[in-house]
């Protein structure tokens, strides 16, 4: 159960500062690592950029688009004045109707950030609670235990079905999780419409920036 205090002292960092800082659309355009990092990843069109507003408690600090595929790039987001952690909106996968080449810039990208970055405290990984756990989420999830890299698996849209088909989903995808080395075994019910889990999905970004 999450502390009080915690979901507290997370609501007032997230409601202060939270500024852009760049994207980077290879390695080479990194920032330097000097701050704690919380990546989010997710299947095109999962909700990536409505979590990371509603998270943040901003409008737009992410643009949400409804064209899977739009993110591209590798975007860092500073929390906090002094700064704090980042964030970092990683690309989302599984567009069916990119080019190979795409596709693979894409697995390059990510996998060589995931395995590289020292100050990469945990991934969010988001999935759609209308769909459960797809392929492309299975093969994302090894490519995180490949990378030694903890992630958190958050259920997204859970307010667009029937509170018996999210019991059922969200008990399915902790099985998955319970497979998976580098997973995290309790599963985030959220919905960036109704805000329902962001609070606690808040606190916990907070817990793992202290690890």
């Amino acid at each position: 159960m999450t502390d009080e205090d915690d979901i507290e002292r997370a609501r007032k960092l997230f409601a202060g500062p939270v500024q852009f800082l760049l994207s980077a659309p290879q390695l080479q355009f990194l920032p330097d690592p000097i701050t704690p990092e919380i990546a989010l990843c997710g299947r095109s069109n999962v909700g990536k950029s409505s979590l990371l507003n509603a998270i943040t408690g901003r409008k737009a600090i992410a643009r949400t688009s409804v064209t899977p595929g739009r993110t591209q790039e590798l975007n860092f987001f500073d929390v906090g004045d002094p700064l704090v952690f980042r964030l970092v909106d990683m690309p989302g996968y599984g567009f069916a109707k990119a080019p190979p080449a795409v596709v693979e810039k894409w697995r390059r990208l990510v996998r060589d950030f995931l395995r590289g970055r020292v100050v990469l405290k945990r991934t969010l990984l988001l999935v759609d609670a209308r769909h459960g756990v797809k392929t492309v989420d299975a093969e994302m999830m090894q490519m995180l235990d490949e990378a030694a890299v903890g992630y958190r698996i958050v259920l997204t849209k859970a307010d667009k079905i029937k509170a018996s088909e999210l019991e059922a989903v969200t008990r399915h995808t902790e099985a998955e999780a319970r497979k998976h080395s580098a997973a995290y075994p309790a599963v985030h019910v959220t919905s960036s419409e109704k805000g329902l889990g962001i609070a606690e999905l808040r606190a916990a970004v907070l817990g793992d920036i202290a690890t």
